[in-house]
């Protein structure tokens, strides 16, 4: 029979336990910062429980980090590999007072803290040898469901502070995309700021696979009858695409309005692009001038899909392929060829980004070129074969886009 001294003993400890217990509670919920929580923790059971030895590691996307530690050296677990091999096969509360393993040297025990089949932490605990502890001489054996249970509570406290803060982060960040996004859309031209005049009809299809993308078009009025165009894809997405695809939209307008050659053009717009992104990216690019008045089409392409012309004389498509290597690709473009088309009233251009010809319907096989010749010939014009396309690009990849897509349509009249 225990004595009424050793009867007032147990009852001083369950009641400094459930005390604990409560007192951890009420920190999370005041919310305490994680790192005052952890010292709240240690002190119930380093200083109320004599535990020796402490160290808490939690692991998210398979980096591990040290969260807590106690009674041992700064320098053990610092070592994530070693820390992998040798607490990832723990899935159960193991003793491990007996091991061999220099790792668990200091420890007895280790708890390791689930949520379903995904390891949040691992909790490694040691006793204190020969010491008495707050309320008499015991080791963590006794305790083992108290700090079970006091693990649980804290490591999931701490995996909500982590979840609720990345939630925050995605939040702001969803708020900045839209910021970006809208942004983006004003320095595209919308269809009702593209020319629907007595030479031209321009119809454009724009889809970002993200928020904010890197495929741009232009289209600019550069005197009463001559017309640049233009439509480029950065290599890559999201908002590094998008801001460079803003820089690049800046310096083609500025050149476009200083009246320089199509050749300069591209050889000052290699040299913009190589400055910003230092070899990490690259654009593809095809622009254009086009002289209402006598006709005449001049276009350089560098890298780009080729754009689709119908010639409406002879009911045939071809590739407007002259032109470079995409720009970024070398410091010094060494040769640019201009390519020169004579236009017909009824002739129809189709250009594109890579992400209408490589769209992929379930079977993996690729949207290709063939129904943009298709669209060309069945639609009596380019507007309606770029809303024709647009659609049929939907059905056969069932709406899910993999890279940002543009199709631009002119039809010259």
């Amino acid at each position: 029979m225990p004595t009424n001294e050793e009867l007032q003993q147990q009852l001083k400890l369950a009641q400094y336990k459930l005390k604990a217990l409560l007192g951890i509670t009420l920190a999370i919920n005041k919310n305490m910062p994680a790192h005052d929580l952890l010292e709240k923790y240690r002190d119930i059971l380093c200083e109320g429980l004599n535990v020796g030895t402490l160290v808490v590691f939690t692991i998210q996307d398979n980096l591990w980090n040290k969260v807590l530690s106690y009674g041992v050296s700064e320098e053990f677990g610092n070592n994530a590999d070693e820390v992998s091999s040798a607490l990832l096969s723990f899935v159960t509360i193991t003793q491990v007072t007996d091991r061999t393993d220099s790792f668990f040297a200091d420890f007895d025990i280790i708890i390791p803290v689930y949520h379903k089949s995904r390891p949040l932490a691992y909790v490694l605990l040691g006793k204190v040898k020969g010491n008495e502890e707050l309320f008499g001489k015991s080791s963590v054996f006794n305790h083992l469901n108290t700090i079970r249970a006091l693990s649980n509570i804290v490591v999931s406290a701490l995996e909500n502070k982590r979840l609720y803060k990345k939630s925050l982060e995605q939040e702001i960040l969803k708020k900045e995309l839209e910021v970006a996004s809208r942004m983006q859309a004003m320095l595209i031209p919308s269809v009702d700021a593209l020319p629907n005049n007595d030479f031209l009809r321009v119809n454009v299809f724009y889809k970002p696979h993200q928020m904010v993308g890197g495929d741009y078009y232009d289209f600019l009025k550069l005197n009463d009858y001559e017309y640049g165009f233009c439509i480029a894809d950065v290599s890559g997405k999201g908002i590094p695409a998008a801001i460079l695809m803003a820089n690049f939209q800046a310096n083609i307008r500025i050149l476009f309005k200083r009246s320089v050659s199509l050749k300069h053009l591209v050889n000052e717009l290699n040299e913009n692009v190589n400055e910003n992104v230092r070899g990490d990216s690259f654009v593809t690019f095809f622009i254009a001038k086009y002289n209402a008045q006598n006709k005449i089409l001049h276009y350089v392409n560098a890298g780009h899909n080729p754009p689709l012309l119908y010639d409406s004389p002879t009911k045939t498509v071809s590739e407007l392929t002259l032109g470079c290597v995409g720009l970024g690709m070398l410091d010094d473009i060494p040769q640019i060829t201009m390519g020169t088309v004579e236009i017909s009233s009824g002739d129809k251009l189709i250009c594109f980004t890579d992400g209408l010809v490589e769209g992929m319907n379930e079977q993996g096989v690729q949207f290709g070129t063939e129904p943009i010749v298709t669209a060309l010939k069945e639609n009596e014009s380019a507007s309606s074969a770029v809303d024709c396309l647009s659609k049929t690009l939907h059905d056969y990849t069932n709406g899910k886009f993999s890279d940002d897509v543009s199709i631009f349509g002119i039809d010259f009249l």
